[in-house]
């Protein structure tokens, strides 16, 4: 059976970026319930269009609800798992063994996924969870490829879901109270601040004079990022992957951007097809990322840490949107600054993806002629020798 590609979509429109991109399954949130409060999420009417945007394309949907809850949030809870079965959601994914449970009792035609914030890493905790009802455990990311295979062996009735690209923790699969502590929101509840991609300095009181001053911390020449974890790339891996049982490739990112999201999910997309593997790895520098690992792969990793930066700009800049095409036309939406004379790419999962052009001629909206594409956001029409379509990006070179 060929493993499903998932992607996250923060909103409506990383939603159809997913898809069009070759998602297989997108994963995302209501408005409550959901470990991404920051996102623009979706509300139940958007849900609704959602599963019926999706399925129309024969992909499917999947809603988390993955807080840790409280007692106050089950008023709410029985009947918003109601409303996502009426509309025909695919899968609701959930932590709490208490909202298993209301899951099951209101709404039993529901599939439930168990989040990687349960934190399984071994075969009988997923057995356990099959028992509970579940179709699907969402594995953590500290397991090794042998030791998923041993839990596929044991459990081979039950679906694997597996993060392979995206920002990792540097706390258990993302059972971290670092945001709290230090900014009073709770990870656990969806307003984790990311404190850990922080730069951290130490203030020292001087005894002899009473001063109060900066010590940098110099955990070596690098750099004062001690606690930002690299972000995961599993794209060499996922053969082995899909070997040791799992079904379901995550991609991590409901907080990212549509572009974000349209480069990771185009690489591992011609990646699962067969296409040219080394262009599928360039692509994955060419966003913003940080040092890449592959975890825990091979089974304990102590090198898990970028202690470089925050992370890298990537090799490609984020130019615009693409509108509509024509015939030697294109008209794009302006994210960052362009002007005539600059090279642009294509990024599209049709035959035009990875082609050049010069851009020659530059008209904005009032019809004039522009050296310069400056305006934010403003619709160009620029010379394009290839037609694109509306979600397509284009994107320029960095330079050295």
């Amino acid at each position: 059976m060929k493993a499903e590609l998932l992607a996250p979509a923060g909103n409506y429109a990383k939603l159809k970026t997913a898809l069009y991109f070759g998602a297989d399954a997108v994963y995302l949130g209501g408005k409550n319930f959901s470990l991404r409060t920051f996102a623009d999420n979706f509300s139940l009417e958007e849900l609704a269009s959602a599963c019926l945007f999706a399925h129309g394309l024969g992909k499917k949907v999947y809603v988390t609800a993955n807080i840790y809850a409280k007692n106050h949030d089950f008023s709410m809870l029985a009947d918003y798992f109601k409303a996502l079965e009426s509309i025909g959601v695919d899968g609701v994914i959930i932590s709490d063994p208490g909202v298993v449970y209301v899951a099951k009792k209101t709404a039993p035609k529901l599939d439930i996924h168990i989040s990687t914030q349960a934190n399984t890493t071994n075969k009988y905790a997923v057995k356990f969870w099959a028992e509970q009802g579940a179709t699907r455990v969402i594995l953590a990311r500290e397991l090794s490829l042998a030791e998923i295979a041993e839990i596929h062996a044991f459990n081979p009735e039950t679906e694997l879901e597996a993060f392979v690209h995206g920002a990792m923790c540097i706390s258990y699969s993302g059972r971290c109270l670092l945001s709290d502590y230090l900014d009073g929101r709770s990870s656990n509840r969806g307003a984790c601040v990311q404190s850990c991609r922080w730069r951290y300095e130490v203030r020292a009181l001087n005894a002899t004079n009473g001063k109060s001053e900066w010590l940098p911390i110099e955990q070596d020449e690098r750099g004062t990022y001690i606690f930002n974890s690299k972000d995961l790339n599993m794209l060499s891996r996922l053969t082995e992957l899909q070997s040791a049982g799992v079904s379901s490739f995550k991609i991590e990112g409901r907080m990212k951007s549509g572009y974000y999201l349209a480069t990771v999910i185009n690489a591992y997309r011609r990646a699962m097809n067969g296409e040219d593997f080394a262009v599928s790895e360039e692509e994955l520098f060419r966003v913003a990322h940080r040092a890449y690992t592959q975890a825990y792969a091979e089974g304990e990793n102590k090198e898990t840490v970028n202690y470089d930066d925050s992370q890298s700009k990537g090799d490609y800049a984020y130019i615009a949107d693409a509108i509509e095409g024509g015939d030697g036309f294109a008209y794009v939406q302006m994210r960052n600054r362009f002007k005539k004379g600059d090279v642009l790419e294509v990024l599209s999962p049709d035959d035009n993806f990875r082609k050049a052009f010069t851009v020659e001629s530059l008209i904005d909206s009032k019809g004039n002629e522009t050296e310069d594409g400056k305006l934010v956001q403003e619709i160009y029409k620029i010379n394009c020798p290839y037609r694109l379509h509306a979600g397509d990006y284009l994107r320029r070179k960095n330079e050295e």
